[in-house]
């Protein structure tokens, strides 16, 4: 039996307080699931955010997507996860992954280092963080049992090898990072190989993880070739046909994209899709659509 779907929308700015609880309430309304805030410099803290959303909310969870690793150490990172999770009730999501921007390490003074290092670093994270919130006696404690739910982003062996044995959400970007920082999507081909490639990691599993997957561009409306065509500067060395297939970009009418959200489940099992905030009105409809 494939799980059921899950939306959830990435939140990219704040304003001020009313402003946050309202776009919140807005987003409960409209049918997502969860409440999601990046971490990234120049962007909303990722944790007073998510108590403030869950304060303006009933029935969202709420989550990181994903925590730059690299920014933190574990001992404050677990003190953070655990009062979190505690002041939403329990409905923390914790999204981890090792952080791609060197600008913003080199802009918080914080090593960047080398894709290994970064992933040893990601490492010794999950492990201390299982670690210490696994602890009876770690104050504070957490509200959810034995900690709340991990989800791990990326795509190289290394992090879905960590997937496989740690997380309960394997999240896929299904892009590259090029030398300075920027994100190039691979070919619908190369993704279905890296899903193939965790699921062969994670074959030992009892039970199998919650497959997630972040949209970059919703774009509703007729001729969904020609809005492809459009956005080509997503994925120039994609066809356009091939970026009409590819789960980052959806587009054409209502209809056609929740049968292309189904399409993109029975191909690569992903139930969780994760929408940016510019598109969370966009999107919307869709979710409306899926679950008539």
């Amino acid at each position: 039996m494939s799980r059921p779907f899950r939306f959830a929308v990435n939140m990219l700015s704040t304003g001020t307080s009313a402003e946050w609880r309202a776009t919140c309430r807005k987003a409960e309304a409209m049918g997502y699931d969860v409440i999601l805030v990046p971490d990234h410099l120049g962007m909303p803290a990722p944790f007073p955010s998510l108590v403030a959303a869950a304060e303006a909310t009933e029935r969202p969870r709420v989550g990181t997507f994903v925590l730059n690793a690299g920014f933190w150490n574990p001992a404050l990172l677990a003190r953070e996860v655990a009062s979190t999770d505690q002041l939403t009730g329990g409905r923390l999501e914790l999204g981890l992954g090792t952080g791609y921007a060197r600008a913003e390490h080199d802009s918080a003074g914080l090593p960047f280092g080398s894709p290994r290092e970064r992933v040893d670093h990601l490492e010794r994270t999950i492990t201390e963080l299982d670690r210490l919130l696994g602890d009876p006696e770690h104050r504070p404690a957490t509200a959810q049992s034995p900690r709340p739910p991990l989800l791990l982003g990326g795509n190289g062996n290394r992090v879905l090898r960590l997937t496989a044995r740690h997380a309960d959400i394997a999240a896929f970007t299904g892009a590259r990072t090029e030398p300075d920082g920027t994100l190039r999507l691979i070919s619908p081909a190369a993704l279905e190989e890296r899903v193939a490639a965790y699921r062969g990691f994670a074959a030992d599993r009892s039970t199998p993880a919650e497959l997630n997957y972040l949209v970059q561009r919703v774009e509703v409306g007729n001729d969904a070739l020609a809005r492809a065509r459009e956005l080509s500067a997503y994925a120039p060395d994609l066809p356009a046909e091939e970026l009409l297939e590819h789960p980052a970009v959806l587009t054409g009418t209502v209809r056609e994209i929740a049968e292309r959200v189904r399409g993109h489940r029975e191909r690569y099992g992903f139930t969780y899709f994760t929408v940016l905030e510019p598109f969370m009105d966009a999107f919307a409809p869709v979710i409306e659509e899926l679950r008539s």
